[in-house]
């Protein structure tokens, strides 16, 4: 994600790089053949206009459905980072409840409690590799006992396969007292919030936004890059400013090319780029935070925008 203000030019440049190229060369083509070998091409500026003004609308129609997208991406990771706390919450009071039991052990509710916590945190980032097809598995090694390490890693959806561990373990739980016959309810409810949330983020990651709007975006964008030089150009020798030409040109292409990008790179708010959600400094929120109410020190750093971005 983008936290900055301002930014680099040449980066930004970097992004529509083939639309300039293209809108140069054009522009100066269409300049040498006018004006260097006196031949006359010209169009009224009007189809220009026209085409501009369509594509304007075409390209704010396609941005507000890539913000859209992205939008609900941070949404479903805000609901994730509270319905892990809320989660670890549940496991820690409810299994605390029970110290009055007689059959109540402290040694094997604490190793209960940090089992399960340290499960939700191996979860999120379980998620965040899993939308981002990142296999930064051993990540989640010191998190996990090694026979379900080594479990996890034959699973294909491995999210999937930590909510089923985390089910089965708080039910082991109320079968020898840990919990108690109706602490798995509530429970429940955060386990199916989660699994809701990562269906969701699924569905955007594997869903793309409509291929038509990709398409006929990037075709339009070309075919106005195209037609903008030749309907300059007669207004430009008219008021012997020819020279101008391919500047204003490549400026105004610039600038369609730059709308249309925006929507591309929002479109997808998994693929790791400095423009998606900010996935690794969410799970290190929620790392921190269930961590902490485990009473742990040895907390991790909080992540930290690098150069303006916070991935």
């Amino acid at each position: 994600m983008i936290l900055k203000r301002n930014f680099n030019p040449l980066k930004v440049i970097s992004y529509v790089k083939w639309e300039m190229t293209f809108a140069i060369l054009f522009s100066v083509i269409i300049y040498g053949v006018n004006v260097g070998l006196e031949i006359a091409l010209g169009l009224p500026f009007s189809i220009a206009a026209i085409l501009g003004s369509a594509l304007a609308i075409f390209i704010a129609f396609r941005n507000n459905s890539a913000y859209s997208r992205w939008w609900e991406a941070r949404t479903l990771w805000g609901g994730i980072v509270n319905s892990s706390r809320v989660l670890a919450r549940l496991v820690i009071t409810f299994t605390d409840s029970h110290a009055h039991q007689a059959n109540y052990q402290a040694e094997r509710s604490e190793k209960f409690k940090v089992e399960l916590v340290h499960a939700i945190i191996a979860w999120v980032n379980a998620l965040r590799f899993h939308l981002r097809g990142q296999q930064s598995w051993s990540e989640l090694e010191p998190l996990l006992q090694k026979p379900v390490y080594e479990e996890l890693l034959k699973s294909n959806n491995k999210p999937n396969y930590l909510q089923l561990l985390m089910g089965r373990r708080i039910y082991v739980a109320m079968t020898d007292g840990t919990l108690g016959g109706f602490d798995s309810f509530q429970m429940e409810g955060q386990m199916l919030a989660l699994a809701n949330y990562q269906g969701a983020c699924e569905r955007i990651k594997n869903t793309p936004l409509l291929r038509q709007y990709d398409f006929f975006t990037r075709l339009f964008i070309y075919t106005f890059m195209l037609l903008l030089p030749i309907s300059l150009i007669g207004d430009f020798v008219k008021m012997e400013i020819a020279a101008w030409m391919p500047a204003v040109s490549v400026l105004i292409s610039f600038v369609f090319s730059i709308l249309g990008k925006v929507g591309e790179v929002n479109e997808d708010p998994f693929e790791n780029r400095i423009t998606d959600v900010p996935l690794t400094a969410l799970c290190n929120t929620i790392e921190r935070d269930l961590r902490e109410m485990l009473r742990e020190s040895n907390l991790p750093p909080k992540a930290e925008a690098q150069h303006g971005y916070l991935f």
